[in-house]
């Protein structure tokens, strides 16, 4: 299918991509086991300084997974307006997060997780980005390689 609309420069897409993650609440997550089964869930989110910063139980299968491998894929948006982040992942106990990074968590979302122990952080630090709406935006749809904005 192709949309009417003409595809957007990649200077557009990305500042498109920089506005979902100042403004979006929720990302699909994508993580594996160590022996390789997948696992997708839903999680909220805050942009951070450059990472996404997200709050799961320590016992969820997301929060193993990011242990092993530290890989992860994120994806904000519906199939018509897709963004697809690659990020290394790291596991960060609510002690260890900055107070100005809690702070921020807990107003954007309503909610503070520090201080309770079955929870963790995990941060995400992209270094690809991928975002495109129809197939006439598949071309120049790599905003982002090895953590380096390409525009």
């Amino acid at each position: 299918m192709t949309n009417a609309e003409p595809a957007r420069s990649r200077e557009q897409r990305k500042q498109d991509v920089l506005n979902r993650l100042e403004k979006d609440d929720d990302a699909w997550v994508a993580t594996a086991s160590a022996d390789g089964v997948p696992t997708l869930v839903p999680l909220s989110f805050v942009w951070d300084r450059g990472t996404l910063l997200m709050a799961t139980r320590r016992t969820n299968p997301t929060a193993h997974n990011v242990t092993p491998t530290g890989q992860a894929r994120i994806s904000l948006g519906h199939t018509r307006d897709v963004v697809l982040i690659d990020a290394t992942a790291e596991v960060v106990e609510g002690a260890e997060l900055s107070a100005e990074s809690g702070d921020v968590f807990a107003t954007k979302l309503g909610w503070d997780p520090r201080g309770r122990t079955s929870w963790v952080y995990l941060r995400f630090t992209p270094y690809a980005v991928r975002a495109w709406r129809e197939s006439n935006e598949l071309t120049g749809r790599e905003l982002m390689t090895d953590g380096k904005w390409l525009v």
